[in-house]
């Protein structure tokens, strides 16, 4: 039975009955969903595919969520944040509540796991800042003619583009230098 129910966002819902708590049970499809989370469809899709998301199918192939499916997204992209990959949060999304302005662990040997994944976190951070700072020494090593050139380069690429720019001055081309 089709109806429109007056919610926050006045959306078109299929009702199919009592839930598992004796509530009556609301079905949104892939859309809607899409539009109450910010998420893209291709990307409900994926999570689906990777075992985050499990909405029912009607015999038309559709996909149908239910309410709860908006904060498992919402976990789902918080986790994404913090720099979890989709396959540890399909492990640790089971064992994480919502207060509403947080997730909480539920399960004790979470923990540990979440321990891990902020070293793992921490140690990229490290890798990436010795990276920088070894090209920051190669910037440094460059002559001042070489560093006044490219300054001028910058100043007259601002000065004189007509239209969008394919590569800037700090793009990786490929470059020949003239002998000099």
């Amino acid at each position: 039975m089709l109806q429109t129910l007056k919610s926050h966002i006045n959306m078109r819902v299929k009702s199919r009955g009592q839930g598992p708590r004796g509530h009556q049970e609301v079905f949104v499809r892939i859309g809607e969903l899409s539009r109450r989370t910010g998420v893209a469809v291709h990307l409900l899709r994926y999570y689906e595919e990777q075992g985050l998301l499990h909405p029912q199918r009607r015999p038309s192939g559709y996909r149908e969520y239910v309410e709860e499916d908006v904060a498992i997204v919402r976990r789902i992209r918080s986790l994404l944040a913090a720099g979890l990959s989709t396959s540890t949060i399909t492990t640790v999304l089971p064992c994480l509540g919502d207060t509403g302005d947080r997730l909480v662990p539920t399960c004790s040997d979470l923990l540990a796991d979440l321990h891990q994944e902020r070293d793992r976190i921490a140690q990229a951070i490290n890798d990436l800042q010795a990276s920088m700072a070894a090209l920051n020494d190669v910037i440094a090593a460059a002559p001042a003619d070489v560093t006044r050139r490219m300054n001028e380069a910058v100043l007259t690429s601002t000065t004189t583009t007509s239209g969008p720019a394919t590569a800037g001055p700090y793009s990786v081309v490929k470059r020949s230098c003239p002998a000099e």
